[in-house]
This record gives structure tokens, sequence and C-alpha cells, in this order.
């Protein structure tokens, strides 16, 4: 109860922190949580640059257990495999969210099996959604008015925007059929072309901007 308490009390610094940094997630279950190490230093610099953010330039590293989660407005999660959560985890989590926090989960292929049943017991009353393209996440930085863009294929499927909501509140943002993340990394790791990593770290831009300010 005492780190529940703590960690409420630790929200309120999301609204008056003049550096609002980001922290990848350090999940269990077998996944690699760690994969594209180059994303979100890229994604960072992006938005220092773009956005007028002051984040640091390495992301920190965070479990889903820990107290420290209430220290970031803006978790990142991603990898290939699967996602496990503990009581304490899950319960840590809600908190976190309910406290004001967001989640962006990015499917870098082979998430979306293990995933849903995770974010189920962080909200068991809630289903997640598709963001429709009118969205505001799709335009408060740059605009994507066919929503979020297609960045690498893998099965021929579209991507998909999928969400949570706590009290009428985006808290949870699952990116999946699209990887962002491979957008991000340097350019040299996925040879992908200067015009999609643009619109993979736009998109991103766009989600610190809502996160931070939502």
């Amino acid at each position: 109860m005492k780190r529940i308490l703590l960690g409420i009390l630790m929200c309120a610094s999301f609204a008056v922190t003049e550096a609002q940094n980001l922290a990848v997630l350090k999940y269990k279950g077998g996944g690699d949580w760690y994969s594209n190490p180059t994303s979100l230093p890229n994604l960072i610099a992006f938005c220092n640059e773009n956005i007028n953010t002051a984040m640091n330039d390495t992301p920190d590293t965070v479990d889903p257990g820990s107290i420290d989660l209430f220290q970031y407005p803006l978790i990142h999660m991603t990898g290939h495999g699967n996602v496990f959560f503990t009581d304490e985890e899950v319960e840590n989590l809600r908190n976190y969210l309910q406290s004001g926090g967001f989640l962006h989960i990015d499917d870098n292929y082979g998430m979306s099996e293990y995933l849903p049943k995770e974010i189920k017991k962080i909200f068991p009353n809630q289903e997640l959604v598709e963001l429709p393209a009118s969205h505001p996440i799709f335009t408060t930085a740059f605009k994507f008015p066919q929503g979020l863009p297609k960045i690498h294929e893998h099965d021929g499927k579209r991507p998909q925007a999928l969400g949570v909501y706590s009290e009428n509140r985006l808290v949870i943002l699952f990116t999946t059929e699209s990887d962002l993340g491979d957008g991000w990394e340097d350019a040299e790791v996925h040879n992908d072309p200067a015009s999609v990593r643009q619109k993979a770290l736009q998109m991103g831009a766009n989600i610190v901007k809502y996160a931070f300010e939502n």
C-alpha cells in the first residue's frame, strides 16, 4: 500500500516537471524488451528538435512493478515475443495509468499474440478499440489523415492503432502491423527510405506530444 500511495503522489510531477523524459519498460515473459536500441534515442532527438521537448538524449529503463514508473509521463514498450505481468506489476501499472501516465506499446512483430491477455489484467472491463483516423493523436504535431502509417510489411495486414481508455482518457496505445520503432532506428539498420523514416518519426512525435499534453 505504501508503494502505491507514493506512486500516486509522484504523479503530480507529470504536469510540473520541466524535463519530461521517456523510459523503456523492462517486462518479463521472455520477449525482447530491449529490441531496436537506436529507436528511442533517434525519436528523442527528433522531438527535441521539432516539437520543443527537452528530453534526455537516452531513455531510461524501468520495471513495471517499480515506483520509478511514476517519474515518466510516457513509457515505451516493444519486442517480438511473450509478455507477462505479475499481480504486483499489474496493480502498479494500473495506478500509474490512472494517475496520468501513458503506455505506448509498439509491436515489433509477434507481440499481438500475447499482449491482449496482459492488458486485460490491467483493465479487466476495458477492450482494445481501434482509434479512428480522426483521433487527435494523428494531428497533434504532424498530420496523418489516414491514421497510423505503414512502416514495415510483415503479413500484408493494414496498420492499426488500438487503445484502452480509463475515464475517457486514452492511457494505452498499441500500434501493430506498422513497426514504428523500426522506422525510428538508424538508417543503416533497415535501409528504409528517408521518407519512410520521416513518417515514422513524425508519428512518434505525435505520440510523445499527445502523451505529454493529455
